[in-house]
């Protein structure tokens, strides 16, 4: 008989702490500081345990993604109406809060990365552009026949025979002028360091 009667005791005891938990909660589900102090004291290991398995056991953001769960458990409390025990309630609301900041994070790292590869992207396309700005210049220096011939061997890669067609003169011709034309061009740079360095061509 004895271990019924603490089998029984033990029962009532448990019904107790449920209904002085449920009081609290519909305190705190009314408003009531100190009883939303005591649900939070009541959930939190249950919140970090979920926002841990999540999140990673070494994540930086642990601690934070606890506290948004908490902060968002305390806001979410007018819309609790009992439907299984707060710290169920809580639980669910701390996997939404850590599975969002594990979003937010990878967008932020897919803008991180967008961004690092437009500016990258920039800092190589600055010195390019510049330096075709100023060969422009320079093609522009030389004789018609000579820029022309050398801007479709070196911009358009085009062949000596391509050339010769585009431009109607012979072969021997359009040898001729991208001769006269680089030769033109090493003068122009080699008389001017800057424009070396700007074109990083070196003796």
């Amino acid at each position: 008989m004895q271990p019924a009667h603490k089998v029984h005791m033990t029962t009532a005891s448990e019904r107790q702490r449920r209904s002085e938990a449920d009081s609290v909660t519909a305190r705190a589900v009314a408003g009531d500081v100190a009883a939303i102090r005591q649900v939070l004291e009541r959930v939190a290991p249950r919140v970090h345990a979920v926002s841990r398995r999540v999140m990673g056991p070494a994540d930086g953001e642990l601690e934070d993604v606890v506290q948004e769960s908490l902060i968002a458990l305390v806001r979410a409390l007018p819309q609790y109406r009992g439907e299984g025990p707060v710290v169920a309630f809580a639980a669910r609301i701390a996997v939404r809060t850590a599975v969002a900041a594990r979003k937010r994070r990878h967008r932020d790292r897919e803008r991180r990365r967008v961004f690092e590869q437009q500016a990258a992207t920039r800092s190589s396309a600055a010195p390019a552009s510049r330096r075709l700005g100023l060969l422009r210049g320079l093609l522009g220096e030389l004789p018609a026949g000579q820029g022309e011939t050398l801007a479709l061997r070196v911009v358009l890669g085009a062949s000596i025979a391509e050339i010769a067609e585009a431009t109607e003169v012979p072969v021997n011709t359009v040898r001729s002028r991208l001769r006269l034309a680089k030769e033109a061009m090493r003068k122009r740079i080699a008389a001017d360091p800057e424009l070396a360095d700007a074109l990083e061509v070196r003796p």
